[in-house]
């Protein structure tokens, strides 16, 4: 931890700490016999996230350095971290070979293991044309199989960069928890049930990002909110999604969208950090273009 401003009494403190933890596992009424931990943080610890950040800061600046991959409007980017997952941005196949050798070296000078069943790589299409084939790119000495969607941070990314996938995901998930409420909680009272599908049908996921998707794919998510509500309220097929929802004072379809990508754009206008401010100030975008045509609907 050195170079990092953490007192060194407060270092001790945690290698005290880390070093003497014990574990074990309970099992019904049954607890199995302690033992010890010898890697990893500790799980929803108030200090892990701070203590891993240390951890792997080192590697995060290390490709930054390499000066190998993407801009964004100017924005030098390679690496995109989320506690760990780490998405690797590249203009061609050398440069991702030499962003994974810097995780390599690090993995191995920091007792680091990748998982190279779950490491996978994408390349993306330009003018909705990609290369058929690409050199064989490895990690650890394992070939990395190539996907064409991805699930990342639960949104799903394509090569074409459609939206489509990450729409139907959620209508899925929407279809299974407004039915989950239908059957579980049919005998409640009016009120208890707007309440619930208030709190467990009007997340949309990720629906802030959609900006490349056709009418049809977005229809299909509105009609199984509709139905979904319907349903839960024993309220009559054909019935209209207008009425019923303001009857109730519930947010639409397209009311649940608009806030969803008007908090988004807020976050992003008061952001600090320098790739996600870039954003507001491009009218240009594509996904600016999305968020006023939602807007100003």
């Amino acid at each position: 931890m050195a170079g990092t401003g953490v007192h060194a009494q407060v270092q001790r403190l945690f290698q005290y700490w880390y070093a003497n933890q014990v574990n074990n596992v309970r099992w019904g009424g049954s607890f199995s016999g302690d033992y010890g931990l010898e890697c990893g943080v500790r799980q929803g610890g108030l200090s892990s996230p701070k203590l891993f950040n240390l951890y792997i800061n080192d590697l995060i600046v290390e490709l930054s350095n390499e000066r190998v991959g993407c801009t964004v409007d100017s924005v030098f980017i390679n690496n995109i971290s989320y506690a760990g997952d780490m998405a690797l941005l590249c203009p061609s196949v050398g440069a991702l070979r030499r962003l994974l050798g810097i995780c390599e070296r690090y993995a191995g000078k920091y007792g680091l293991v990748y998982n190279c069943r779950k490491s996978v790589y994408m390349v993306f299409k330009a003018a909705g044309k990609g290369p058929e084939s690409v050199p064989l790119i490895k990690l650890n000495d394992v070939n990395l199989t190539r996907v064409y969607s991805f699930k990342y941070l639960g949104h799903y990314i394509t090569d074409d960069l459609n939206d489509h996938e990450d729409i139907e995901r959620e209508r899925r998930a929407l279809a299974i928890r407004s039915n989950m409420l239908a059957r579980r909680f049919a005998r409640c009272s009016r009120q208890v049930k707007i309440t619930l599908f208030k709190a467990y049908c009007q997340s949309f996921y990720t629906s802030s990002l959609w900006f490349n998707y056709t009418k049809r794919s977005l229809s299909a998510l509105r009609v199984q909110y509709n139905n979904g509500f319907r349903v839960l309220m024993g309220l009559p097929r054909f019935c209209s999604a207008s009425t019923m929802f303001a009857e109730a004072r519930v947010d639409d379809f397209y009311a649940i969208i608009r806030k969803r990508t008007a908090s988004l754009l807020s976050r992003l206008r008061g952001s600090a950090n320098s790739i996600l401010k870039v954003i507001p100030d491009r009218y240009d975008l594509p996904v600016m273009k999305s968020f006023i045509r939602v807007l100003i609907k």
